[in-house]
């Protein structure tokens, strides 16, 4: 049955007349994105009570009024504080195995499946104001709100989960249905949502689960940096690591070898993908996730952070009608971001893209995307194969891991195709000699590859903490600066505070060295030069190193000199 429209329930219920609701939707059509309760309530049509009462009679809810109410601390404790306000509700009330929670935007049903899937049973919604439910917030949880250290504590006191987790480890057959109901337990459930909900809500690249002889240590990896958490009881470590797996879909009986899978969560209404390695050690299974937060990529490429000429050059390489365009770096240093953004660019009705990857980490509408699979054969250089007899315009490599992908890739530019891949080298000059060494012949390297940018990350300078600080002669030698080229220039750290995490950096910020080919660098490349000799002859036609765009960084105040020392080598 079709739902009835909220306009039109605000009429029925007498709340405005028919011809406050034509001006409400001509506001609303002003306004593209916006709901018509908001749009109401900011005309001063309605109240948030009427508002309430319209969502409740369209969803087939209860109203209800949070001030009323009392929550006893048992219902509270179903869900966490960072859940609560992720997701803007208050859980009301916990019978027969359903949660009833009250929440202000009942439309959005997606929120009831993402709760039932990280707790673990039925959720039912009544309906409240918004100024009830942020009260209610402050009322509940802003005093007692419940951090991992709490939830660890509590698991170090909880006898009955020490007990189960003894019987299972007490060296007998394991009995994979009591290792199921402890994975499945309350307090493992509730850690693990909450450092997965903290992890994706610090924007986290990689959470890691490793387990030593005396601690299971949880690290999550933030703008490049690996931070501790509090480490949740050694003994739970199997516990944690089962109820992953559980939630990868991995074999939770297999314990020597390695495993690989994934998690698809909707977090907020968008969807993040949990990337999860599993790896035996000494002392029980590591797990490393890896965070693929899609709402948190602009895949633009004037996000991306590159300076006006060496976007400008970027953008002229990426739309020639053939070549090698080839971006470098070490992991995790933004190439995937970087080459996406180009293909969304080139992403035309008129052209064919194809992009194959290990793993695929976005999906872009129009582009043909195959995902890598060596278990089977299906590899780059297989793959790459297929791809050149689908008639693609502009193919995406993920990476050119051996000679076999680097020839096909040769062959498929000089067959008139654009072709986009990454490599692992320090530099873009260090490239040339990278493919040289995989055997790419030097007269192939010279009639295909168009340009190399090679980027790095850096963690950039939280603006709440910004403080003026005076470089140390010890950081001056490391960068092989002289007191008098840094005259008149102001250097900036983060003191540390509650929006950085008291490290001094908030988010990060590219820096890129790009080495467009012309034909004096071929010449050089085609005479076997060095490394050393192609990034002078690189920089004498304006070329900008990394590490002189790190201090042009350093210079306008968006980094420190301490990132550009850790994230850039000195030119030889």
């Amino acid at each position: 049955m079709a739902m009835r429209r909220l306009g039109q329930i605000l009429v029925d219920l007498g709340f405005i007349p028919d011809e406050q609701l034509e001006l409400l939707l001509e506001e609303q059509q002003q306004r593209p994105g916006e709901l018509i309760g908001k749009v109401a309530i900011d005309m001063g049509l309605v109240t948030e009570e009427q508002l309430a009462q319209a969502l409740a009679e369209q969803m087939g809810m209860q109203v209800i009024n949070l001030a009323d109410v009392v929550v006893p601390p048992e219902v509270l404790s179903h869900v966490t504080e960072t859940m609560a306000n992720l997701y803007r509700i208050i859980p009301v009330s916990f019978r027969d195995g359903t949660l009833t929670v009250a929440m202000c935007d009942p439309q959005k049903l997606s929120v009831l499946d993402e709760l039932r899937n990280f707790l673990g049973f039925e959720v039912r919604a009544v309906v409240a104001t918004d100024a009830d439910v942020q009260n209610a917030l402050e009322r509940y949880y802003a005093e007692a709100g419940e951090s991992v250290e709490d939830l660890v504590g509590e698991m170090e006191d909880d006898a009955d989960l020490a007990s189960a987790v003894e019987a299972l480890s007490s060296g007998g057959p394991i009995d994979l249905t009591s290792v199921e109901a402890l994975a499945d337990s309350a307090p493992v459930r509730k850690l693990l949502n909450m450092v997965l909900l903290l992890a994706i809500k610090d924007h986290a690249s990689d959470l890691h689960f490793e387990p030593f002889e005396d601690e299971f240590k949880i690290r999550i990896k933030a703008d490049g940096v690996l931070y501790e958490m509090v480490p949740p009881p050694r003994h739970l470590a199997f516990a944690i690591t089962t109820r992953i797996k559980v939630m990868a879909n991995l074999d939770i009986a297999e314990r020597r070898l390695p495993q690989d899978g994934r998690i698809e969560l909707s977090v907020g209404g968008h969807p993040v993908d949990l990337r999860v390695s599993v790896l035996p050690t000494m002392f029980g299974e590591s797990v490393v996730m890896r965070v693929l937060d899609r709402s948190v990529v602009s895949l633009d490429l004037n996000n991306v952070g590159m300076e006006g000429s060496v976007l400008a050059g970027f953008r002229e390489a990426i739309h020639k009608p053939n070549g090698i365009i080839l971006v470098t770096g070490p992991t995790g240093s933004g190439k995937t971001t970087t080459l996406y953004s180009a293909l969304n660019e080139l992403n035309k009705i008129e052209d064919k893209l194809i992009t194959t990857e290990d793993p695929i980490e976005y999906d872009i509408d129009g582009i043909v995307q195959v995902p890598i699979d060596s278990s089977i054969g299906n590899t780059f250089a297989q793959c790459l194969r297929a791809i050149l007899r689908q008639d693609p315009d502009k193919v995406l490599v993920g990476e050119i891991r051996d000679v076999e992908t680097a020839e096909i890739a040769v062959q498929a530019s000089l067959t008139g195709h654009t072709v986009f891949s990454t490599l692992h080298t320090n530099d873009a000059p260090g490239t040339i000699t990278r493919l040289r060494d995989m055997g790419v012949p030097t007269f192939l390297i010279t009639a295909t590859v168009e340009s190399i940018l090679a980027q790095r990350l850096v963690r950039r300078i939280c603006p709440q903490c910004r403080d003026e600080v005076q470089p140390t002669s010890e950081m001056l030698f490391d960068l092989q600066l002289k007191p008098e080229d840094i005259a008149g220039k102001k250097f900036y750290r983060g003191t540390g505070c509650e929006l950085c995490n008291h490290t001094g950096y908030k988010g990060r910020s590219g820096l890129f060295e790009l080495m467009m080919m012309n034909d004096d660098l071929r010449d050089l490349i085609m005479q076997g030069a060095s490394t050393d000799e192609l990034r002078d002859a690189a920089r004498r036609f304006g070329m900008v190193t990394l590490r002189d765009a790190g201090l042009e960084a350093a210079f306008a105040g968006v980094t420190t000199l301490e990132e550009v020392i850790r994230e850039t080598v000195i030119e030889g």
